[in-house]
């Protein structure tokens, strides 16, 4: 886990090595001025010697001075280095992210990413800052306040021993107890992320069913969870502070007691009684310092566990050794293919699939909810790979090709449409980053799109918001399909993707379909007849098993599911799925 973490550190290194140095000299300057302090007690005050007391408060003038030096840079090169490699972190977490395969995604939920990117890093940064600078200026000023005060008196020095022994029992038991409530606290974490994600992208809906006071409830819950786990932990750290005044003030004492019977005696001068006062104010200081590291690394350890599972997650797919860089057409074969979302379980989402599709060909995907028709489509674009079988495009297996040259081939428009914050011809050119204004107007009239993208006061350059929250769930397909279309690919698969059309506008795109990209390959997967009867092939799905494939005129005399959809739909009543199925 900390490779991983210090491997994201790349090119603030040098501030890192940097900041414990300076820190380090700082220590060095600090702990140098107790002993002059001593030093104008015993050879200037006490002896009337004002030449000593010029000369050493001189010194340590000096010494405050380069103290102050060093302690500014420790500062500025520890926010550096640890400021950008949360930086780094972030990066690397997202560009992980970017490579993950669909199956990869599955392992988290978008809260838990948004937490490990935000919460989770902001804790690891500071962790990291501590690390670089207070955990080296705490054990050095505890090592040498520690052996500045044994050269002053052996016997005083075993105060600070019974202290420090004290101090690191009660750390002990307290970071034992914190730490299991800090990892459960920071996967609460998540919880309270996913019920605002889910809040506010269902607003609308939350709304329509006057559901804010139940959704206010929930969330109050949630929150009030992570408020009485951190609570607990804060109130077993709350001993830390009292145990540590504790030590301090009785070491104190211990040592006025002891200290005064030595001066009195003569063992030990007024000076350096003086300059272990100090000494003991360091090395307790010390602890209580790194009292506050153990306590931020116990935090910031679950935060620490969760980046590195992103950052070590390995993605399920990826390109062959020497990939295939061209699809040759749109011809699509699925050989004997089963697929499974969780591997090994024996619970297959699609069984022993064998059919082909011709280059060009319009063919069209029904079936009842949960036959697996998204599934069929994602393993062509290889959004996941088969459990066994194969599946080949353009005579060659999937597995064999670039996946970025083969999903520039084979665009996809999932039942979810997306559209980003940015202009309309920003979000038509994620399609084509390179196309004219003149070929995505081109792309929109075949999406039957340019006919609302008109009538907006901005036309082309309208805004849309985050998630197209200012256009209509219809007006979103189309402007998803037309983006699809600037790829020009050799495989165009509507998942559903008309279902917030009319039918009127639904046969326009599939006539443009037809008479514009012929040599396309056109796969429709769809609830209405309407939208695949005209298609030159049908395949009808029933629990993930290929029920039917053949022409409308076909399906219709020889495949009950189909035939019963046709007849529901066309003289009403009823949901195909309930005969479907």
């Amino acid at each position: 886990m900390i490779k991983t973490l210090l491997a994201q550190v790349k090119q603030y290194k040098k501030a890192t090595i940097l900041t414990p140095i300076f820190t380090a000299l700082e220590v060095f300057m600090e702990v140098m001025i107790p002993f002059v302090t001593a030093e104008i007690i015993d050879k200037g005050i006490e002896a009337g010697d004002m030449d000593q007391v010029y000369l050493y408060g001189g010194i340590m003038i000096v010494l405050a001075f380069l103290s102050l030096v060093f302690g500014i840079l420790a500062g500025k090169y520890a926010s550096t280095a640890s400021t950008g490699f949360a930086c780094n972190l972030r990066d690397g977490m997202y560009e992980n992210i970017q490579k993950f395969s669909f199956s990869n995604i599955d392992k988290y939920s978008t809260a838990g990413l948004v937490t490990r990117m935000t919460t989770d890093v902001t804790n690891v940064q500071n962790a990291f800052q501590m690390c670089i600078r207070i955990a080296v200026r705490s054990p050095l000023t505890l090592i040498c306040s520690l052996s500045m005060a044994l050269v002053i008196s052996l016997d005083l020095s075993f105060i600070f021993f019974i202290g420090m022994v004290v101090l690191g029992v009660a750390l002990i038991i307290i970071m034992g107890s914190t730490t299991k409530i800090f990892n459960k606290a920071f996967e609460q974490y998540d919880a309270v992320n996913a019920d605002v994600q889910e809040n506010v992208t269902g607003i609308r809906v939350v709304k329509a069913f006057v559901r804010e006071k139940s959704e206010t409830e929930k969330f109050r819950k949630s929150v009030t969870k992570l408020y009485n786990m951190f609570c607990k932990a804060e109130k077993i750290l709350a001993f830390n502070s009292p145990i540590m005044m504790m030590v301090i003030y009785g070491s104190m004492i211990a040592i006025s007691w002891f200290g005064a019977h030595e001066v009195v005696s003569g063992s030990l001068t007024t000076g350096e009684l003086t300059s272990m006062f100090s000494y003991v104010m360091n090395i307790l200081m010390s602890l209580m310092m790194l009292s506050m590291i153990f306590v931020m690394l116990s935090m910031s350890l679950a935060s620490a566990r969760r980046i590195t599972e992103v950052l070590k997650e390995k993605p399920d797919l990826t390109d062959p050794l020497m990939p295939v860089t061209e699809v040759k057409d749109g011809s699509i074969e699925f050989d004997h293919v089963s697929f499974a979302y969780k591997h090994g379980t024996g619970e297959y989402t699609l069984k022993d699939l064998t059919f082909s599709i011709q280059s060009g060909e319009t063919i069209g995907i029904v079936g009842g909810t949960g036959s697996g028709k998204s599934s069929l489509v994602s393993l062509i674009s290889r959004l996941y790979d088969v459990s066994s079988g194969r599946v080949l495009v353009g005579g060659l297996d999937v597995r064999e090709y670039d996946m970025e040259v083969l999903r520039a081939q084979v665009a996809v428009v999932l039942q979810k449409n997306v559209l980003f914050s940015g202009t309309i011809l920003d979000n038509l050119r994620w399609g084509d980053e390179n196309a004219s204004e003149e070929e995505c107007i081109e792309a929109c009239k075949l999406a039957c799109a340019d006919e609302f993208i008109q009538k907006f006061p901005d036309k082309y350059n309208t805004w849309i918001e985050q998630g197209g929250t200012n256009v209509s769930g219809g007006q979103r397909q189309r402007l998803c399909i037309a983006r699809a279309l600037l790829k020009k690919p050799k495989v165009l698969i509507l998942d559903d993707s008309t279902s917030a059309v009319d039918t009127a506008t639904d046969a326009k795109i599939r006539d443009a379909f037809k008479n514009k990209i012929p040599n396309t390959t056109k796969i429709i997967i769809a609830q209405r007849v309407t939208s695949v009867m005209d298609a030159d092939r049908i395949i009808v799905l029933k629990d993930g098993e290929l029920n039917g494939f053949g022409s409308h005129s076909e399906l219709v005399k020889t495949n009950p599911i189909y035939a019963e959809m046709y007849e529901t739909q066309t003289k009403g009543g009823g949901d195909f799925d309930e005969g479907g199925e």
